[in-house]
């Protein structure tokens, strides 16, 4: 059995944060590039141009490459071969998401009752976990800090399994384009298809982790993102709502076995920031 320190994960858990606070995904950053020279809108080329100026200068001036610094989101696999020592996971991540909010810093953003008091936490804690439990003797943490202005306008639906493959389509780009410049587009749209009422959205916020612009391994699935980006591309919401042809970066879908009865599917939207990072330890 082996044992991991606390303080290990805690420190290494910090680090994560910090980093992708601060440094954009070079991934979305060539994504950005490469919308720059295809576009033909002179706004929206202005518009790329200020957010990969963005992406230069927040790490030079340890500026957060956004004001809204997000809540922290964690999926945690953990080897059944090891243990952790001292802290609970939950702890430790609490307490590096409170140091972090400290010693960068980043905008505190979370209220402690969701509806009448709404008093301000003012340490950005509780980050949100998910645990799964895997073989092995190491800690995988998939680590964001995902913003308000896109979660707010993510969504999901129960269809019926009769909707099939075009009604998923539509109902994606529907809600995309009906969501305009509000999830600060260009966007990286998660997708989530089947599992049950819960398991669609936890789907869909995990799938913002894949490789940015991945090819789906399913044929099927691939055309599936494929189509949704340039539909979505095509309809001229652009950069920021500017215009032009860059609303989405890139869609990856993730599925799951589900009822006979059921086709839940869910978007998580995520802004260009994509703040987005991989520990292993």
């Amino acid at each position: 059995m082996r044992e991991i320190s606390s303080d290990t994960i805690q420190e290494a858990v910090y680090r994560a944060i910090t980093k992708i606070s601060y440094h954009c995904d070079p991934c979305v950053t060539s994504a950005l590039e490469v919308a720059l020279k295809k576009e033909s809108s002179e706004l929206a080329k202005d518009a790329l141009n200020s957010i990969l100026l963005n992406h230069r200068v927040s790490p030079e001036s340890n500026i957060p490459l956004c004001q809204d610094t997000g809540s922290t989101v964690v999926f945690a696999e953990i080897g059944t071969d090891m243990h952790v020592v001292g802290q609970t996971l939950p702890e430790l991540i609490n307490e590096a998401v409170r140091r972090a909010q400290k010693d960068c810093p980043l905008r505190a953003s979370t209220v402690a009752e969701p509806l009448f008091e709404r008093n301000n936490m003012n340490d950005n804690t509780p980050a949100i976990i998910h645990i799964e439990f895997v073989e092995g003797d190491k800690i995988k943490l998939l680590l964001a800090q995902k913003g308000g202005g896109a979660e707010n306008m993510s969504f999901m639906k129960m269809l019926s399994p009769a909707a099939g493959t075009q009604g998923i389509i539509d109902f994606v780009c529907e809600n995309v384009l009906a969501a305009g410049s509000r999830p600060c587009p260009p966007l990286i749209l998660g997708i989530g298809i089947g599992s049950n009422f819960e398991g669609a959205p936890l789907l869909a916020k995990k799938a913002l982790f894949e490789p940015l612009g991945r090819p789906h391994p399913d044929t099927r699935y691939r055309e599936m993102e494929c189509e949704i980006t340039q539909r979505i591309n095509s309809l001229g919401c652009g950069v920021q709502g500017f215009g032009g042809g860059c609303t989405v970066l890139a869609t990856h879908i993730l599925y799951a076995p589900c009822h006979i009865a059921s086709l839940p599917v869910a978007v998580n939207i995520e802004c260009h920031a994509h703040r987005h990072i991989e520990v292993i330890i």
